[in-house]
């Protein structure tokens, strides 16, 4: 086994305590690992990236002049977590989803939690993400969330927090599942022994999840794709393969009297349910954006008209606007009548007056974030930041402050890494994945990204950051 370099700080680490002690569900695979050389321990690593490789598990990363197609490396060193500490986790991501479609619903119809002047209306109505042309909509069996990524962190004392809601296109289920096909070719024979849930129907739940929006006995599903040069196209091929579903572009489809096709050899199959991976206002350029190429002339109108189901449906943009997040609480607190069983990181909002003024004059202390950005674009550490960069951000944010929001900097958790010499902590955050079907249901599995940087806090995999595989165990 490597050496193991922990050196104790701020951080939480999610297999040793504050006094060098293994925490006990990490204690059977610390067991393990003790027993594998070295040498071992890298072969197969490097196998890893064989298979990753083999596998086509590739993302782009736009703007890249050196080559856009890139492995997303995987740690195998997993994290690992216990099943009560999950328990929680599970709750409070029901508790939130279950809040958000409420205000979803509310908001594109009786807009009670405006008029109530829970939140200010001019933050709804200065959102991109608000769509004027889903007011007095419904869409099929009243949800509008399906598919959500949550980003979760943990602080110094290991207390949880959302960082972040993803309710438009959240990418990286699939990593997490042949992530998880990889590891377990690597250690065979410790996941009964340690007791670890499985992930691998997550395919059959989602499309269980698509065909219940729909009353058609047969139920036709395709996923909709910008195509190959999305960064996440890989994902979207990959969960289209794994649901036996059809793949298709805004090209493959055709609009007639509200309703949609999809061409076929066979000739045009209309289709029921699409699970669309393409933005909002990218669907339809009659109703959108005019110059999109990727969506499907009328399919808002079909969509209107009750004739097809979109996942997740047009307009949740809205709630994980990042000025908006800043109002969850409440938004639970209004339609729950609930704490948050899982809080947010302390968000400053620059539209508002003092709490702007804070925020420019602590600038070097706290990470500010653009509030529709996403992939970690748009964002500074300000600890990690120059003076130079301190006053770009300052002046973005003087010219437009509805676009900043600002948090303080958490020392993420971390967890053991295989580093170049020594097995090492790296910074982590926890992406769950969330269905809204019938039923609200977590997976019990995550999208674990790690900085493997030493010192690193940024995750994004567009930034230089990897992957872990997450175990929640039974217990």
């Amino acid at each position: 086994m490597p050496n193991v370099s922990y050196t104790h700080n701020d951080s939480y680490d999610e297999m040793v305590d504050i006094s060098g002690q293994c925490r006990p569900h990490y204690l059977k695979f610390k067991k393990l690992l003790e027993e594998i050389p070295d040498e071992k321990l890298r072969e197969i690593q490097q196998s890893t990236e064989r298979a990753q490789l083999s596998m086509g598990m590739t993302f782009n990363v736009y703007h890249d002049n050196q080559g856009t197609e890139k492995i997303l490396p995987l740690d195998i060193i997993p994290r690992i977590m216990s099943g009560k500490e999950w328990q929680r986790v599970e709750k409070g991501l029901k508790q939130r989803i279950y809040a958000l479609n409420l205000f979803i619903q509310d908001l594109y119809n009786d807009q009670k939690i405006l008029k109530d002047k829970v939140i200010p209306q001019e933050i709804i109505l200065s959102s991109s993400n608000y769509l004027k042309p889903c007011e007095g909509l419904t869409p099929p069996r009243e949800i509008w969330c399906h598919i959500t990524g949550t980003d979760i962190v943990r602080d110094k004392d290991g207390k949880f927090f959302v960082l972040e809601d993803n309710l438009r296109c959240p990418s990286g289920v699939s990593y997490l599942l042949e992530s998880r096909e990889i590891i377990k070719r690597a250690f065979p024979t410790l996941f009964n022994k340690i007791g670890v849930r499985p992930v691998s129907d997550y395919p059959n739940k989602l499309l269980h999840l698509l065909q219940y929006l729909t009353d058609s006995s047969k139920p036709v599903v395709g996923l909709l794709t910008p195509g190959i040069y999305n960064s996440a196209y890989f994902e979207h091929s990959y969960l289209a393969q794994m649901m036996g579903v059809e793949l298709v572009t805004g090209q493959d489809l055709v609009v007639k009297n509200d309703h949609v096709f999809m061409k076929t050899t066979q000739g045009l199959q209309q289709v029921d349910v699409l699970y669309r991976r393409i933005d909002d206002t990218f669907l339809d350029p009659k109703t959108f954006k005019q110059n999109s190429m990727l969506g499907a002339e009328g399919l808002f109108d079909a969509y209107s008209a009750g004739n097809i189901a979109l996942a997740n449906a047009p307009g949740t943009g809205v709630a994980d606007d990042k000025a908006v997040y800043a109002y969850v609480p409440k938004i639970i607190k209004y339609y729950l009548d609930e704490d948050p069983i899982i809080p947010n990181v302390p968000t400053y909002l620059c539209s508002d007056e003092k709490e702007r003024q804070y925020v420019l004059e602590h600038l070097p202390e706290l990470v500010v974030k653009e509030t529709n950005a996403a992939g970690g674009y748009g964002m500074m550490i300000g600890p990690k930041a120059d003076k130079n960069e301190h006053q770009k951000f300052a002046e973005l944010i003087r010219k437009n402050p509805r676009n900043y929001i600002a948090q303080p900097t958490l020392s993420l958790s971390t967890v053991p890494t295989l580093a170049e010499s020594n097995i090492e902590p790296r910074h982590v955050d926890l992406r769950p994945y969330i269905l809204y079907g019938e039923d609200i249901e977590v997976i019990p599995g995550a999208f674990t990204r790690v900085a493997l940087r030493k010192g690193s806090l940024v995750v994004n995999s567009s930034q230089g950051g990897g992957s872990k595989d997450t175990w929640i165990l039974y217990e």
